[in-house]
């Protein structure tokens, strides 16, 4: 496998650009300029924001503010897991030290 980039043509909103891309990646760089474009249509759709250059700004700002609030949700439900995973440690621990310890010279019945 070689690090070759390639040339794609991707569109955000009524400009085009040539990226050099690896060939691996394509296919993400594709859907994130869709998504980028999607997006920037939005907030241009709304009226308020004026200038390719601001709206390309909120854009990226809104899908950097999801992205961290994703990771966030995910390092939260990882402590969680990690919490459960060390109580029910503290469970099995305490349930083996209740057995009474079996005695290799107790008669046999």
């Amino acid at each position: 496998m070689t690090n070759e980039l390639n040339g794609v043509d991707i569109r955000v909103p009524d400009k085009d650009y040539r990226i050099a891309c690896p060939a691996a990646e394509q296919e993400d760089l594709v859907a994130s300029a869709r998504l980028l474009d999607m997006r920037m249509r939005e907030i241009r759709q709304t009226g308020r924001v004026i200038g390719s250059d601001r709206i390309a700004v909120l854009a990226a700002l809104n899908i950097a503010n999801e992205l961290l609030q994703l990771k966030k949700a995910q390092d939260g439900g990882e402590t969680a897991v990690t919490r459960r995973l060390g109580r029910l440690q503290e469970r099995i621990g305490e349930a083996l030290s209740a057995q009474p310890a079996l005695d290799s010279s107790a008669e046999k019945v």
